[in-house]
């Protein structure tokens, strides 16, 4: 497995590292078995950036005790990142929630929730309108200084957000969407950290799950699924999404791989200052998903994924809700 540096405080992980969202949210009902085997399979093939969240749990803790029971046997290892900034129950008339007293007690709870001394990496896990990021990049330094984290990141940002935490704190790594389905984001902020030496990590990597091209339309997902009301799954854009995948299929067939390591491989491609998260609660998709940083992609091959998805997925990548505000 590759290892790539991201920022320049120290913080080195591997190309493909594992997102544990789907463990217990989002994608149906929970699978903590499925997860622990998953993540372990990961940890085998050489994945050490292991990615959870305050949220992941709805403030319950329980996506950060599933990796961490996972991670136990081979904690000091690997890279545990986590996340603060959400008022949970989520709560549609705010949203956010990253005063200084917040993210300490979200810090405290996942350091006892995780069963870890040190949170590798402490997201922003959404910008707060309401907070100056200079004060949360403030309150993360001083957690950083007491020996709770070793590395600030943030998510979703926008650059001058970005540059103004960084001026307080170094930012280590950026976590935003990114994909062959999403270019948007990464082309708006990519500019800033590398100007600044800020590493990117590449969440849903694979669109939640389209460029594994294993889909059906969002009638046919749980109610509890967020692809049930994901806008590239609706009528009229889950067709033109699903004529994607089946050019990207025939490109990925030349190359004797499957849509879903072409899709990490083109992230992977995009720099070395990049690495990409993908989720499952399947060893077989561990396996798959990993394969993928020994896929080398032509420049021809490049041209070609440009020409099938020029501008991205068909549909908005969020419902307005929660539409990060950066």
């Amino acid at each position: 497995m590759q290892t790539r540096t991201l920022g320049t405080q120290g913080l080195a992980t591997s190309a493909i590292g594992y997102g544990a969202m789907g463990i217990t949210s989002a994608y149906g009902a929970a699978d903590e078995q499925g997860g622990i085997a998953a993540i372990r399979r990961a940890h085998d093939l050489g994945v050490t950036m292991f990615d959870t969240a305050e949220l992941y749990g709805m403030g319950t803790g329980s996506n950060e005790q599933i990796v961490g029971r996972a991670i136990a046997p081979f904690r000091d290892e690997v890279t545990v990142a986590t996340k603060f900034g959400w008022v949970l129950p989520l709560n549609p008339a705010k949203l956010y929630d990253s005063r200084p007293e917040h993210i300490r007690e979200v810090a405290d709870a996942s350091l006892r929730y995780l069963g870890v001394d040190t949170l590798d990496v402490f997201y922003q896990h959404r910008v707060d309108p309401d907070v100056p990021i200079e004060d949360v990049a403030g309150t993360v330094g001083e957690l950083v200084a007491e020996g709770k984290v070793k590395y600030f990141g943030l998510s979703e940002a926008a650059p001058d957000t970005i540059r103004r935490a960084h001026a307080v704190h170094p930012v280590s790594v950026l976590q935003s969407e990114f994909s062959i389905f999403e270019r948007a984001t990464a082309a708006d902020v990519l500019p800033t950290t590398r100007d600044l030496g800020i590493g990117f990590v590449a969440y849903s990597p694979l669109g939640r799950g389209f460029l594994t091209g294993d889909v059906k339309p969002a009638a046919e997902y749980a109610a509890d699924d967020m692809r049930s009301t994901d806008p590239r799954w609706q009528p009229g854009n889950y067709e033109k999404n699903l004529a994607a995948i089946a050019a990207l299929r025939e490109l990925a067939a030349t190359k004797g791989v499957t849509v879903t390591q072409l899709a990490l491989a083109w992230l992977l491609a995009q720099g070395d200052d990049v690495i990409a998260i993908p989720g499952t609660r399947s060893v077989s998709r561990v396996e798959e998903n990993t394969a993928s940083a020994d896929v080398e992609l032509s420049d021809g091959d490049l041209a070609r994924i440009d020409e099938i998805v020029p501008d991205g997925a068909f549909g908005a990548r969020y419902v307005d809700l929660v539409m990060p505000v950066g």
